[in-house]
């Protein structure tokens, strides 16, 4: 490719990365069109004929789908049973018991880390945030810090692990295998939800808060129980709730038949037994029969008509990502027909700048714009996955998670989870707002970066 090529190329990725901060920024206009129209203007300042720029568009979006449109579609529905059947809450009474006392916010956070693999992190957080004030009133131990603890955790695997929808696309645009990410992902939120949980103590051993009334959870005071509060502890009720196995069973069994499939593709193992796996350990196969494990055990006992209208209502909430997740594919695909991506990447490599500082810092930063990490992750590895797959010194698997890391970035004031943490724990002042999430968040972040350096040097 000639230096002049190079040139429109590389503006035209420029112009559509400013356009697409610019539209969700600053307009009205939603990031989905921001992407589509991103997208048109990178490829026709490259050089690409109008009718191919169409074409990319068109073939990225669907291909994009066609991998993984269905197992995003498996996913929320078996979130929304999730969500209604009180399985997250008999996950936490589990893992609270088999901890013991003591350890309460520790056991939050395993909630929160496997919790929000198919739920959402905010809609998992208004969940399990009345068990949080219920230990936090039966042990005596600051609502900040269990809170805090919880809410982190759910973030990390809300960013990092498919199949939730943002990692899952990330996947498809590093084209990588599902279950092999799927354990790095996991490798690298281990350290970081501890470093979270670290933080969650810390900041809740500054300022006490303990709740007067655990059914209102405006009333905070600041100092401990007293005796007599004490004395008048609430019972945390499991009347009602899914069991143990069956609350486990949608999350886990999906995760083990992909790792299984993964392992004999490894393996190179055949046969019958081979052929079955490659079967029920196809992700869409495997999200599938959670979503029926979900569908009979969670909801076996809600009407056939509260089940359809639950899942058709969580059919419409998944739009807005499936949209957005095959405009990044159409983005994407532009970026690769135009030459965009093994131009960058040249760039990259004559100029020694590590590859996975890219994906990294553009979904930080579009985290910081936009208040999504979904967007973030989302539009960065639409737009990096090219170039990096040009490098022959990248592991995309590393690649795909600085996308992830990155969009974990910085909380703020346009952030909704960020009030829906403060708000929900019970906290009105900003100045305590911030101290409590804004600086877990910034934790999250800078341990998850050190975290991904060293995956890096490792693999």
């Amino acid at each position: 490719m000639g230096d002049v090529s190079v040139v429109r190329v590389v503006i035209g990725l420029a112009v559509a990365i400013g356009m697409i901060f610019w539209f969700v920024t600053k307009t009205k206009i939603h990031v989905f069109l921001a992407m589509i129209m991103g997208s048109v203007f990178a490829g026709l300042i490259a050089g690409l004929a109008p009718s191919a720029v169409m074409t990319a568009i068109k073939n990225g979006f669907g291909g994009t789908l066609g991998s993984i449109g269905i197992i995003i579609g498996f996913g929320v529905m078996m979130g929304a049973i999730f969500e209604k059947s009180g399985a997250a809450k008999r996950m936490a009474i589990t893992f609270i018991k088999l901890l013991g006392k003591g350890r309460e916010e520790i056991a939050m956070a395993i909630t929160g880390f496997i919790v929000s693999i198919p739920v959402f992190c905010d809609s998992a957080f208004v969940i399990l945030s009345p068990l949080s004030k219920s230990l936090s009133r039966n042990t005596g131990k600051s609502v900040v810090t269990i809170s805090c603890a919880l809410g982190a955790a759910l973030l990390v695997t809300h960013s990092l692990v498919p199949p939730t929808p943002g990692p899952l696309a990330v996947v498809e645009y590093f084209k990588l295998d599902l279950g092999k990410f799927i354990l790095m992902s996991l490798l690298a939120s281990v350290p970081i939800t501890v470093a979270g949980v670290l933080y969650a103590k810390w900041v809740g051993s500054k300022k006490v808060f303990k709740l007067v009334d655990p059914n209102n959870s405006s009333l905070l005071i600041d100092r401990p129980y007293t005796k007599e509060e004490m004395s008048s502890t609430t019972s945390i009720s499991t009347e009602g709730l899914p069991s143990t196995f069956i609350s486990f069973a949608p999350i886990i069994f999906p995760i083990l038949l992909i790792l299984l499939n993964t392992i004999t593709n490894a393996m190179g193992l055949t046969g019958a037994f081979k052929n079955i796996v490659s079967i029920v350990g196809d992700p869409v196969v495997a999200v599938g029969i959670g979503l029926l494990i979900a569908i009979y055990g969670l909801a076996g006992k809600v009407s056939r008509k509260e089940v359809v209208a639950m899942l058709d209502e969580s059919i419409r909430q998944a739009g807005v990502i499936v949209f957005v997740t095959g405009a990044g594919g159409a983005l994407g695909q532009v970026l690769k027909d135009s030459g965009a991506g093994s131009a960058i990447a040249q760039v990259l490599v004559n100029a020694n700048i590590p590859g996975i500082l890219l994906p990294f810092i553009m979904a930080y930063l579009l985290r910081i714009v936009s208040g999504s990490a979904t967007v973030g992750m989302l539009t960065a590895g639409s737009l990096t996955a090219p170039i990096l797959l040009s490098m022959a010194n990248v592991n995309p698997y590393i690649g795909g998670l600085a996308c992830c890391i990155g969009s974990i970035g910085i909380t703020n004031l346009h952030d909704s989870y960020f009030w829906v943490v403060n708000r929900t724990t019970g906290l009105t002042d900003v100045k305590e707002m911030f101290w409590n999430w804004f600086g877990a968040v910034l934790v999250l972040s800078t341990v998850g970066f050190v975290v991904l350096l060293l995956m890096n040097w490792i693999f």
